[in-house]
């Protein structure tokens, strides 16, 4: 009880809510994104090429929204931007159930993807603002942790009441934006949260000094550049590794899905444990860390063979993800100024672009070389990510220390 007391005290409960209502709106929606291809090929006469193109334009979208959201809600306040994206995407998924034109559906997945990536990026600077420096670690954590616990329990429950994939699922997730964003206003309006960017002061940065300030920022282009070969790791993994494994391993469906268990299972598990475990460690070697293990695990799905070997390598690769994922966020976190938290997140959010780089160069090299030529070079990726990580540091660390020496001449004069 004492813990959970001083769990409870030690966040702002805005950020609490944020949590719990991640957890929420995540379950529901895990009941029915995975399914949307099944869906749409029951309820349409659309070509599976055509439903691909449609799914895949929301993360595209996102890739830009991510950006576009931050830098508005350093401009316009946090609050009105996360309610305005909930409930569009509330609008969206309702849309799914009651559209079938194939323009039509297109547009409301490239809408849901941009609203998805608006709510991302400020919810995550809202987090920011809300929270002292050395707790926000702990916080990008628990908001990974809650994410997975909801697609991890979501998908299991839709499937336990009969209504996964369903059009009820879709009408239930718009149902559970609706219904957060409302708690979400009531808290933000009665801890006046959301329009003066929380804890900070600073005078709201225009758009030509963001972009002066972006342009010339080396670190956060380091950070960006790396992030970038990671997520392409981590988005080849499921994709390309489910085409492998069907092809060149017996019953290689069966254990894709159970990789993917392990890799579910792991975070849930482990992802409080380890991120206790890591925190006297610097940012940097968390990250480092962190991609070693993901090489690893890909360098294990190359060369091992048999399913224990295989999921092994999986939670190997996982165990990076769970170091890699809450350590970006705050690295970016320490380099961005406190009235452009939200303009750094969504810089950060390029970073998606992986998710379609990494299928799409995989898909090329699993078809030319094969599998083991496609996971090493997929290690490669991880570990030259460091080296533009590392570069972000030196940056970052040479920018302080220039900013201390002029603070020094100032005094003197």
């Amino acid at each position: 009880m004492n813990q959970l007391r001083q769990y409870w005290q030690a966040y702002h409960p805005v950020v609490h809510l944020l949590m719990a209502g991640t957890v929420f709106v995540m379950l529901t929606q895990a009941m029915s994104m995975p399914f949307l291809a099944i869906y749409l090929s029951e309820t349409t006469t659309l070509s599976p090429a055509y439903i691909g193109v449609i799914i895949g334009a929301g993360p595209l979208a996102g890739t830009v929204g991510g950006f576009l959201g931050g830098v508005l809600s350093d401009l316009f306040g946090r609050r009105k931007l996360m309610i305005l994206s909930m409930l569009v995407m509330a609008v969206a998924f309702a849309a799914f159930i009651t559209v079938s034109h194939p323009i039509a559906l297109l547009v409301i997945s490239l809408v849901k993807g941009l609203a998805g990536s608006f709510y991302g990026t400020v919810s995550k600077a809202m987090m920011g603002d809300l929270t002292p420096e050395d707790k926000r670690f702990r916080v990008f954590s628990n908001r990974y942790l809650a994410n997975n616990l909801g697609v991890a329990i979501g998908p299991m429950l839709g499937a336990f009441l009969g209504i996964a994939g369903s059009g009820t699922a879709f009408l239930l997730t718009a149902i559970s934006y609706v219904v957060f964003a409302g708690f979400l206003a009531a808290a933000c309006r009665r801890y006046a949260v959301g329009d003066s960017h929380g804890e900070a002061e600073e005078e709201k940065p225009g758009l030509g000094q963001m972009w002066k300030v972006l342009s010339r920022d080396s670190a956060l282009l380091a950070f960006v550049v790396g992030g970038i070969l990671l997520v392409t790791v981590h988005g080849q993994m499921s994709v390309t590794l489910s085409q492998y494994l069907r092809e060149n391993m017996a019953d290689g469906v069966a254990l894709f899905g159970v990789m993917m268990s392990a890799n579910g299972f792991t975070v849930l598990l482990l992802q409080i444990p380890l991120t206790r475990l890591v925190e006297r460690y610097s940012l940097f070697s968390r990250i480092a860390g962190g991609a070693v293990l993901m090489a690893v695990g890909e360098v294990g799905f190359a060369f091992l063979e048999g399913w224990f070997w295989m999921v092994t390598a999986m939670i190997v690769f996982t165990l990076g993800e769970i170091l890699i994922v809450p350590a970006e966020y705050a690295q970016i976190d320490q380099i961005s100024p406190a009235n452009m938290r939200g303009t750094y997140y969504g810089a950060q959010s390029v970073s998606e672009l992986g998710s379609f780089l990494g299928p799409w160069a995989g898909g090329l090299i699993l078809g030319a070389y094969g599998g083991p030529a496609m996971f090493l070079v997929m290690a490669g990726c991880a570990l030259v990510s460091l080296v533009f990580y590392w570069m972000g540091r030196v940056i970052h660390e040479r920018k302080n220390l220039y900013m201390v020496y002029k603070r020094g001449l100032s005094k003197e004069v």
